[in-house]
């Protein structure tokens, strides 16, 4: 069966993606070569999505535009926590924790949803919090899987808190060994009776879309209980990874859930 040609929105959206996608900002003949289009025809649509703010253009190179940006932080707050509700929902059951889902921000991390049982109600849920990266397990997972050279406006408000940036206790380190685990672990830094732990949800060659954290006693966070957590957090945040990265699979639904 011969392929439908493609449209110029098809054109459109595949330059948009790529440049959004792309882990530097890439220049014109990659774009033309990794969405298949010739040179010329690129650089014509991308004068358009440069015209309309969905592209910057920035020397020979090209940036998502300010109309992306936008359009991710209304996403954020709306599509994205309904995409994840379900997720939450069944992990916290399985857990019996709270559970809460981040994005970043300009220097620190917000709290868009969150699921909390019952028996945590003394544990604020902190929804709609910014929260810095210094104190929190979600924006430490956020920052920890962002490139180097980005994370440099999340150190500012630790820095300007007095928080020491390097030593073993330091942020560094922690964003380290956040980076080298997939895991970032608060234990009593925000509030001595309460730990956390999180993990970023991150597509292929692209930066963090948001972080899911469980959040509980410190008292049951313990050594044994810590493995488990981490891979009830890893299915959740690959379920979630999925459900964002191919639109309009199911979430995945476990058939050995206690009952």
């Amino acid at each position: 069966m011969t392929e439908a040609p493609r449209t110029a929105v098809d054109k459109a959206l595949d330059l948009v993606e790529a440049v959004a996608r792309s882990p530097h900002p890439p220049r014109l003949t990659d774009l033309a070569e990794e969405v298949g289009l010739h040179r010329a025809t690129a650089y014509r649509v991308l004068l358009d999505l440069v015209r309309r703010g969905w592209v910057l253009r920035a020397g020979d190179r090209y940036l998502p535009g300010t109309a992306v940006l936008r359009l991710s932080s209304a996403a954020a707050g709306r599509s994205l926590a309904a995409v994840a509700r379900p997720v939450l929902t069944e992990l916290s059951a399985r857990t019996g924790m709270m559970v809460n889902l981040q994005v970043l921000e300009d220097d620190r991390s917000r709290v868009i949803d969150a699921v909390r049982p019952e028996r945590l109600a003394m544990i604020t849920d902190l929804v709609g919090e910014g929260l810095p990266v210094h104190r929190f397990a979600g924006p430490l997972a956020l920052v920890a899987a962002l490139a180097p050279a980005a994370r440099a406006p999340y150190l500012r408000p630790a820095e300007a808190a007095g928080h020491p940036l390097e030593g073993p206790d330091g942020l560094l380190a922690g964003i380290e060994r956040a980076e080298r685990t997939g895991f970032a672990v608060e234990n009593g830094r925000s509030d001595q009776p309460v730990a956390s732990i999180g993990r970023a949800v991150v597509p292929a060659a692209g930066t963090p879309v948001c972080a899911v954290t469980l959040v509980g006693l410190d008292a049951e966070f313990t050594p044994a209980r810590l493995p488990e957590l981490r891979g009830q957090l890893r299915e959740a945040t690959d379920t979630l990874h999925r459900l964002l990265t191919s639109p309009g699979a199911p979430a995945a639904r476990r058939t050995d859930r206690p009952a």
